[in-house]
């Protein structure tokens, strides 16, 4: 006994159909990575004593930090509190890559995560 599908269901046509999909949103993704990659995400910590900028790859343009904070590591020579100004501004801009990737990126495959492809 063989196993019917539905009318439009299967065949030449459907796998034809779901290949040029594939390729469609293959396309799409590749695009809004490359946009992605050129936008530039700024953030900043410590009620701004620190911004820093970065491209959608993850590599740092820009690092300000105020004097206000350099002078007062240096007078109470602890250099840690900048760098926990940088530390807390470096991931909260990944992050914000990060969300704005997978926000762009569900747009085109409708919430269907795959893993390792961004």
């Amino acid at each position: 006994m063989r196993a019917r599908l539905p009318q439009g269901m299967g065949g030449q046509q459907s796998m034809q159909s779901m290949i040029k999909q594939a390729q469609k949103m293959q396309s799409e993704i590749t695009e809004v990575q490359e946009k992605i990659e050129q936008e530039s995400f700024s953030t900043t910590s410590g009620g701004g004593a620190v911004e820093i900028t970065m491209t959608g790859r993850k590599e740092i343009t820009s690092l300000k930090i105020s004097a206000d904070v350099i002078k007062d590591a240096a007078d109470s020579n602890d250099p840690s509190v900048i760098e926990d100004l940088v530390i807390s501004a470096v991931n909260e801009c990944v992050k914000n890559i990060n969300t704005s990737t997978e926000d762009r990126m569900g747009a085109i495959t409708g919430g269907v995560s795959f893993p390792g492809l961004f």
